[in-house]
């Protein structure tokens, strides 16, 4: 049967699909023209005549990025930075959520604990007091653990998971507890395996959060071989040391070799999204409705 279409929705339908690919261009233009500059030679990057296609296509920039030592110690601290943060917030909001996530009848507790969160979540205690927790009284300063511990709880991620736990049907916790199954066994054997999309959402936020900072290098890291990808890049941004270096690099400049970098960083995040993007929709739309 032929679905009938009125001209009120054909005007619409047409009116949308025009305004998301002009949305999808605003996006994807700013990233295709640092690409082209990654990709363009010295002279033309440094006279601003490079817009979205590369002019003399050459791989300089990026032959002095992956030669270059201080990239890669950067490289490896952002790996450590980023593997056992998010493996650790992950396990860290899944512990914080599944109790708060049981009625007020078997957590008491359950409103005072919500109400701190809200008020951790809305109020921080500031930046000093932060910095002379991590670096005088934990002694955390240049090391991997100052990079990793000040954000592996975000009170964000651990109501959304709240949220998704609480709409799991109960007939499956209820039973295994008339099997004599404990909280733990609950957790690990139900919970856990039916929370998988709000878990991968977890873990994506994470990973995003985890790679994109670079200040908390920059403040808890008083060495550069200490600094994350990410302030690794501040840093050559805010004082480019490049300066047209011998020995096959004469077509490269600071900006396309800085372009080289950003596009590098990002490259992790546009590989990873399309893999995970399923479970990422599922468990932002069902964790966001309140249980």
């Amino acid at each position: 049967m032929k679905k009938k279409t009125s001209a009120g929705y054909i005007v619409f339908s047409v009116f949308n699909y025009i305004f998301l690919t002009l949305l999808a261009l605003l996006c994807l233009l700013p990233m295709i023209h640092v690409l082209a500059i990654s990709f363009s030679a010295k002279e033309f990057v440094e006279a601003n005549r490079v817009t979205f296609i590369p002019l003399r296509f050459t791989l300089d920039s990026y032959g002095y990025v992956f030669s270059n030592s201080a990239f890669w110690s950067a490289l490896k601290v952002s790996v450590i930075k980023t593997v056992l943060g998010t493996l650790l917030t992950t396990f860290f909001t899944i512990l914080l959520a599944y109790p708060l996530s049981r009625k007020n009848t078997m957590f008491p507790g359950r409103a005072i604990y919500m109400a701190v969160l809200v008020v951790a979540m809305l109020f921080s205690g500031g930046l000093v007091p932060t910095y002379l927790l991590i670096a005088n009284t934990l002694h955390l300063k240049d090391t991997i653990w100052a990079l990793i511990f000040p954000c592996s709880i975000q009170v964000f991620l651990v109501i959304m998971m709240m949220n998704f736990m609480r709409q799991l049907p109960q007939e499956m916790e209820e039973a295994a507890y008339i099997d004599g199954a404990e909280h733990f066994n609950i957790l690990i054997q139900i919970v856990i395996p039916c929370s998988s999309p709000v878990i991968v959402t977890v873990m994506m936020f994470s990973f995003i959060s985890q790679w994109n900072s670079w200040f908390d290098g920059l403040i808890y890291s008083s060495q550069p071989q200490y600094y994350p990808l990410q302030t690794y890049l501040q840093e050559f941004l805010k004082e480019p040391t490049f300066s047209g270096i011998e020995g096959g690099f004469q077509n490269v400049s600071n900006n396309s070799l800085a372009a080289a970098n950003i596009f590098i960083i990002l490259l992790p995040i546009i590989l990873l999204y399309p893999w995970v993007q399923k479970y990422f929709i599922k468990g932002i739309v069902l964790g966001s409705v309140k249980g």
